[in-house]
Protein backbone atom coordinates (compact mmCIF):
# COMPACT_ATOMS: atom_id res chain seq x y z
CA UNK A 1 0.00 0.00 0.00
CA UNK A 2 1.41 3.39 -1.01
CA UNK A 3 1.13 6.33 1.40
CA UNK A 4 -0.59 9.44 0.09
CA UNK A 5 0.54 13.02 0.69
CA UNK A 6 -2.57 13.50 2.86
CA UNK A 7 -1.68 10.43 4.93
CA UNK A 8 1.90 11.69 5.39
CA UNK A 9 0.64 15.15 6.40
CA UNK A 10 -1.79 13.67 8.94
CA UNK A 11 1.01 11.65 10.53
CA UNK A 12 3.34 14.68 10.62
CA UNK A 13 0.74 16.75 12.50
CA UNK A 14 -0.23 14.01 14.98
CA UNK A 15 1.27 14.60 18.43
CA UNK A 16 3.45 12.04 20.15
CA UNK A 17 1.56 12.77 23.38
CA UNK A 18 -1.74 11.73 21.77
CA UNK A 19 -0.34 8.36 20.63
CA UNK A 20 1.83 7.53 23.65
CA UNK A 21 -1.07 6.41 25.92
CA UNK A 22 -2.13 3.94 23.20
CA UNK A 23 1.40 2.56 22.98
CA UNK A 24 1.53 2.18 26.76
CA UNK A 25 -1.89 0.53 27.01
CA UNK A 26 -1.01 -1.87 24.21
CA UNK A 27 2.20 -3.11 25.82
CA UNK A 28 0.85 -3.21 29.38
CA UNK A 29 -2.20 -5.19 28.27
CA UNK A 30 0.22 -7.83 26.98
CA UNK A 31 2.26 -7.93 30.19
CA UNK A 32 5.12 -5.63 29.19
CA UNK A 33 6.16 -2.55 31.18
CA UNK A 34 6.40 1.19 30.75
CA UNK A 35 10.16 0.83 31.30
CA UNK A 36 10.41 -1.60 28.39
CA UNK A 37 8.38 0.78 26.19
CA UNK A 38 10.73 3.61 27.09
CA UNK A 39 13.75 1.39 26.38
CA UNK A 40 12.40 0.77 22.87
CA UNK A 41 11.61 4.46 22.27
CA UNK A 42 15.05 5.48 23.57
CA UNK A 43 16.78 2.94 21.32
CA UNK A 44 15.01 4.35 18.25
CA UNK A 45 15.17 8.07 19.06
CA UNK A 46 17.97 8.63 21.56
CA UNK A 47 15.59 10.47 23.91
CA UNK A 48 15.93 9.91 27.65
CA UNK A 49 13.02 9.97 30.14
CA UNK A 50 13.27 13.73 30.73
CA UNK A 51 13.33 14.55 27.02
CA UNK A 52 10.38 12.23 26.32
CA UNK A 53 8.35 13.89 29.05
CA UNK A 54 9.29 17.33 27.74
CA UNK A 55 8.15 16.42 24.22
CA UNK A 56 4.85 15.12 25.60
CA UNK A 57 4.38 18.23 27.77
CA UNK A 58 4.92 20.52 24.78
CA UNK A 59 2.62 18.34 22.66
CA UNK A 60 5.28 17.94 19.98
CA UNK A 61 4.02 16.76 16.61
CA UNK A 62 5.66 13.68 15.13
CA UNK A 63 7.37 16.07 12.72
CA UNK A 64 8.97 17.96 15.64
CA UNK A 65 9.54 14.74 17.61
CA UNK A 66 11.58 13.07 14.88
CA UNK A 67 13.35 16.28 13.80
CA UNK A 68 14.83 16.40 17.34
CA UNK A 69 15.53 12.65 17.48
CA UNK A 70 18.87 11.00 16.89
CA UNK A 71 17.42 8.02 14.99
CA UNK A 72 19.33 4.80 15.62
CA UNK A 73 21.58 3.90 12.68
CA UNK A 74 20.19 0.34 12.82
CA UNK A 75 16.58 1.52 12.37
CA UNK A 76 16.75 0.40 8.73
CA UNK A 77 16.78 -3.18 10.06
CA UNK A 78 13.14 -2.72 11.14
CA UNK A 79 11.12 -4.36 8.40
CA UNK A 80 7.74 -5.93 7.86
CA UNK A 81 4.14 -4.80 7.70
CA UNK A 82 2.53 -2.43 10.18
CA UNK A 83 -0.88 -0.78 9.82
CA UNK A 84 -1.18 -2.26 6.33
CA UNK A 85 2.06 -0.73 5.08
CA UNK A 86 5.32 -2.55 4.30
CA UNK A 87 7.91 -0.42 6.07
CA UNK A 88 10.61 -1.00 3.45
CA UNK A 89 8.36 0.50 0.77
CA UNK A 90 7.44 3.73 2.58
CA UNK A 91 9.15 6.59 0.76
CA UNK A 92 8.35 9.52 3.08
CA UNK A 93 11.16 9.58 5.71
CA UNK A 94 8.96 10.86 8.55
CA UNK A 95 6.18 8.37 7.87
CA UNK A 96 8.80 5.61 7.79
CA UNK A 97 10.20 6.71 11.17
CA UNK A 98 6.74 6.76 12.75
CA UNK A 99 6.07 3.28 11.37
CA UNK A 100 9.42 2.12 12.78
CA UNK A 101 8.16 3.20 16.20
CA UNK A 102 4.78 1.53 15.63
CA UNK A 103 6.52 -1.70 14.62
CA UNK A 104 8.79 -1.71 17.69
CA UNK A 105 5.81 -1.19 19.99
CA UNK A 106 3.95 -3.97 18.17
CA UNK A 107 6.89 -6.36 18.58
CA UNK A 108 7.14 -5.50 22.27
CA UNK A 109 3.43 -6.19 22.75
CA UNK A 110 3.73 -9.49 20.89
CA UNK A 111 6.30 -10.70 23.40
CA UNK A 112 9.43 -10.61 21.26
CA UNK A 113 12.71 -10.69 23.17
CA UNK A 114 14.22 -7.26 23.76
CA UNK A 115 17.47 -8.24 21.98
CA UNK A 116 15.49 -8.99 18.81
CA UNK A 117 13.38 -5.82 19.09
CA UNK A 118 16.51 -3.70 19.48
CA UNK A 119 18.13 -5.45 16.53
CA UNK A 120 21.17 -6.46 18.61
CA UNK A 121 21.23 -10.12 17.50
Amino acid sequence: MITTPEHNERIAKMTFASVYPHYLAKVEKKGRTKEELHQVITWLTGFDEKQLQGLMDEKASFSDFFSKANVNPNAHLITGVICGYRIEEIENPLTKQVRYLDKLVDELAKGKKMEKILRSV
